[in-house]
Parts: structure tokens; sequence; C-alpha cells
């Protein structure tokens, strides 16, 4: 979990922690001979969507100027489209190369982890700084709530895919013991 710190970056890592919690929840409660499940012939696999969400972080990262994974990108381009097609590249490679539930949760471990590093680092001065995002100027901020926006995106594909196998939601039903929202608790 991240310390609490004032703003908006501090209310982005409290929602950051909070998808990261579930998200890992979910990919440790899939059993490993499941990782290879789909929910039809083109959907994305449970690894592969765990990767694609790890991966795609790092593409995000490359966008507002973190290295974030030199050794499985190598050395990158200076030029933006050379650059991200590149990484696009990689990740399409990655998501069908790592499989294994281990690999898989260890990648998508070190890249939640890379992205709560850079935006605790990244000084607010720097939030405004303009990016280019999927073919717009954007801020370097909005790129940053793209990955959150990514991570509950897919956290609800993963849990369809739950559900789907029969399986429940790895995480308490709150309803159930929320006594301490009723008025004057």
């Amino acid at each position: 979990m991240s310390a609490r710190i004032p703003g908006f970056k501090g209310e982005y890592l409290w929602e950051f922690d909070i998808a990261e919690k579930q998200l890992l929840l979910l990919a440790d409660t899939f059993p490993p001979e499941q990782y290879g499940w789909r929910a039809g012939g083109t959907a994305r696999s449970v690894s592969e969507v765990l990767v694609h969400v790890a991966t795609g972080h790092f593409m995000l990262l490359a966008i507002v100027g973190v290295e974030a994974a030199p050794d499985l990108y190598g050395k990158l381009s200076d030029d933006l489209r050379t650059r991200m097609m590149a990484i696009i590249g990689t990740n399409d490679s990655l998501a069908k190369n790592v499989t294994d539930k281990p690999e898989v949760i260890a990648l998508f471990r070190r890249a939640l982890d890379r992205t709560r590093r850079a935006a605790t680092e990244t000084p607010d001065s720097e939030m405004n700084l303009p990016a280019f995002l999927f073919g717009e100027e954007t801020t370097v901020r909005r790129v940053f709530m793209r990955a959150l926006s990514h991570m509950h995106e897919h956290m609800g594909q993963l849990t369809g895919y739950m559900r789907s196998m029969g399986l429940p939601a790895p995480w308490p039903d709150w309803r159930q013991g929320a006594k301490h929202l009723e008025r004057g608790a």
C-alpha cells in the first residue's frame, strides 16, 4: 500500500492500491490450469489479460518518459511512432509467451510496482506537462489516469471470467458488513 499523501497524487495512489489488490486477488485465485481459459475464440485468455495490463502499463510509462523495462524492450528509438510500434510488438509477443501463472504474476507485479513508483516520483509540476496518447495531445496526469482506468476495465473482464467458470469473486460481499453505513452509526 502506498503512504497516504495529499492532493491528486494521494487520491490516485489510493485508488491504484484498491485496483491492484483486487487484480492480484483475481490473479491468485484463478487455478494455474485456467490461465489459458478464454471466454471465446478471439477473447484474451486469463494470462493474456494480465500480461496485457502489465505491458500496457510499461507502454504508458514510456509515453511519459519513464524507462520501465529495458530488459524487456531493449533500446527504444527516440521517434515516438517507431518506439510505440516496437513496444506493441514486444507486448504482443509477451502476451503469447508469458503464460505460466508464477511468471504472469511476477510480470504483473513488476509493472504495477513500477507504475506506482513513477506516479509517486513524478513531481506535481510535471503532471500537467504535455503527452501524446492514442493520437491526441493530453497530459502526463491523464496518462496515469488511463493506467488506472485500464486496470479497472480488465478487473471487470477477469471478474466476468471468474463467474463464467463458476468461481466466486475472491473478496467478501461488502454489503454483509455494511452496518457502518447506516445513518447515525
